[in-house]
């Protein structure tokens, strides 16, 4: 197996974090960047794995964050991910396989989104690059989270990755509403022609919200999926509910916009 370090960011993952260190056992050395946890986050990724190296960071923003995390690894290949992300055996075995050429620089995955421990059938989670060279690649900020900017080609392994927040409702909301007020400027700053379609939508203030729930529910078929589909199909609404209401505030100057210091909060999840 070529040479992996899993980076994770934490801050209050305790709902999450044993899930996510149980799959990383054939991990060598596991690198965990923490924003000073309150709860038992620490002490159960160290429990959970023999090698685990805790660094405990103040958060300003993602990406630096996601840097400094990558600094501190020595391996060649970085393995990124979220507190609330578990990978399945098949990506195990994928990466246990990997024989990367010399031209590919990083590794996308796409994402099974469960909601406490039931997949649903579809979401709108994004695929991401999580498996990449440690020296072609830095994270920038992008509106309320990051993105990785990478030299070099990018494919997409087959395996996939559970994606599973078990953390409370009351916490979801507060940081929803944190990555709105930093997404509505975002949205608002920058010129139309370089914002994607579904973001050009979202600028128009409304639409998105309403889109959203026929897309998921009809469309994607979340309507057989439950309380488990409803749940998720109200989560993505609610989020989109709010950007909309941010987006009319910071546009029609209706409050005093300060910018309060972000939480240390390490999941980044506006999909």
């Amino acid at each position: 197996m070529i040479a992996i370090t899993p980076l994770l960011l934490t801050f209050n993952e305790s709902e999450n974090i044993g899930r996510t260190m149980a799959a990383l056992r054939w991990a060598k050395q596991i690198i965990v960047v923490d924003s000073f946890s309150t709860d038992e986050t620490v002490a159960i990724a160290k429990a959970s794995h023999p090698n685990v190296v805790v660094l405990q960071r103040q958060f300003d923003t993602h990406a630096t964050q996601w840097n400094f995390g990558v600094d501190q690894i020595t391996t060649r290949w970085v393995l990124s991910l979220d507190a609330d992300y578990e990978l399945s055996r098949e990506l195990i075995d994928e990466l246990h396989q990997l024989q990367p050429p010399n031209d590919v620089a990083g590794y996308e995955t796409q994402f099974e989104y469960r909601i406490f421990g039931r997949s649903l059938r579809s979401s709108v989670y994004p695929a991401h690059t999580v498996l990449f060279r440690r020296d072609c690649a830095r994270y920038r900020d992008d509106g309320h989270t990051q993105k990785l900017e990478i030299e070099g080609k990018v494919i997409r392994l087959i395996g996939k990755i559970y994606h599973d927040d078990r953390k409370p409702l009351s916490r979801w909301l507060s940081s929803q509403d944190r990555y709105t007020i930093i997404e509505a400027q975002h949205l608002l700053s920058t010129p139309l022609n370089q914002l994607s379609a579904q973001d050009r939508l979202r600028r128009k203030i409304f639409f998105a919200p309403a889109m959203m729930f026929l897309y998921l529910l009809f469309a994607r078929g979340l309507l057989l999926d439950g309380w488990r589909g409803w749940l998720y199909v109200c989560q993505r609404t609610i989020a989109e509910i709010l950007l909309s209401l941010r987006l009319l505030i910071r546009r029609e100057r209706l409050e005093r916009m300060t910018v309060r210091a972000p939480e240390q909060q390490q999941t980044s999840d506006f999909y």
